[in-house]
């Protein structure tokens, strides 16, 4: 793996306003040497708290939100209203409030709008492919407890598509079942990864995650987290608060 930085935080409040001012700084850096920074979010509960901390902070930051595209590692496949959507939670408590232009909010197609989960992962990879950079700013990530990241999860066959940008799963072991993820090819394309996990409940899938390779479960099959390290130029940032930090 790549040699990351590992961050450790009292608790959680304090990984969140961590990671949204990390978040904002990195955004101004970028747009200071004329870029249009492009970032792929995640979903779960310490997201959401970090989307909460970017949106009550970024709204008197140096960014240009009319400069920023926003994308996701991954979907779920339901309807557009459903909070069960990242994009969802995302905007309520960042997007909207910051002011983000519609254009340049790339979500994945819901079940009212795309005919199968199929068509879904097809437009969005066509939509990566002819809006993307080339490399995202910065990639947010989660871990769940059996170490997936974005919708890739241990041993499906998800982990080893290598010729797509995008793939639709059907049956992931996580409701709900079908869900669009950007494949391991799209994810490392990024300048920064930065995991971010909050808990307990994650420590074993963190520890297995940043375990030396030959390790006990230290495999993309077993632990797919450890399958995004970018390039050997980026950035890989763990954001941990001390619960998941406890079996490092």
């Amino acid at each position: 793996m790549t040699n990351p930085r590992i961050e450790v935080f009292d608790d959680a409040a304090a990984l969140a306003r961590a990671v949204a001012g990390d978040l904002l700084a990195r955004l101004d850096a970028a747009q200071d040497d004329g870029g249009s920074p492009q970032i792929a979010l995640t979903g779960g509960s310490i997201a959401e708290r970090i989307h909460v901390e970017i949106g009550r902070a970024g709204p008197s930051s140096d960014v240009d939100w009319g400069r920023v595209v926003v994308w996701w590692g991954d979907e779920r496949f339901v309807a557009t209203d459903s909070d069960e959507r990242n994009a969802i939670g995302a905007r309520r408590s960042f997007l909207d409030r910051v002011g983000i232009p519609a254009d340049l909010i790339h979500e994945v197609a819901a079940t009212d709008t795309a005919g199968s989960v199929a068509d879904a992962a097809a437009a969005y990879a066509r939509e990566l492919r002819e809006h993307g950079s080339g490399a995202f700013e910065v990639l947010m990530l989660g871990i769940g407890p059996d170490g997936h990241c974005a919708s890739l999860f241990p041993g499906h066959p998800a982990l080893d598509v290598d010729d797509q940008v995008a793939v639709a799963l059907t049956d992931s072991p996580k409701p709900p079942p079908e869900r669009v993820s950007l494949t391991f090819g799209a994810l490392n394309r990024t300048r920064a990864v930065w995991f971010v996990a909050s808990g307990e409940g994650k420590a074993e899938a963190v520890a297995r995650g940043l375990a030396p390779e030959g390790s006990p479960g230290a495999t993309v099959h077993e632990t797919p987290a450890r399958g995004v390290t970018g390039s050997p130029t980026t950035e890989v940032v763990w954001y941990l608060d001390r619960p998941a930090a406890s079996r490092l």
